[in-house]
């Protein structure tokens, strides 16, 4: 693969993640702490400064309401880095930013090559 190639290529990460920790504690608030333990989990596995959980996430941990978020959801994640310019240093700083997805049922866990997208 050439250079170029090589930056049009973002890998991207297929996890299950087990959410059934949230169900510790009180019951009113479980599916707020899905997302927020969502949020964490994929930072600590992607090494990501910032994490964007999609619509359809949340939708999906809020569909049974706030008391029985989901035991299990499969994620499709996919990390980016993107530069930040600044005048006064010479150095390019980067920010790593996940973005989450939810996962089809045909999708296995595991790491996949996927076509970054040109701006």
């Amino acid at each position: 693969m050439a250079d170029k190639d090589k930056e049009n290529v973002v890998l991207a990460v297929v996890y299950n993640v087990n959410l059934s920790r949230v169900y510790w504690g009180r019951r009113t608030n479980r599916a707020d702490r899905a997302v927020k333990y969502l949020r964490r989990f994929i930072a600590r596995h992607t090494k990501a400064d910032k994490v964007v959980v999609t619509n359809e996430v949340n939708n999906y941990i809020w569909s049974r309401g706030r008391e029985k978020p989901p035991r299990r959801i499969s994620v499709f994640v996919k990390v980016v880095e993107e530069k930040e310019e600044e005048e006064e240093e010479e150095e390019k700083a980067t920010k790593r930013v996940a973005k989450v997805y939810l996962a089809s049922k045909k999708r296995k866990p595991g790491k996949i090559e996927v076509a970054a997208e040109k701006k």
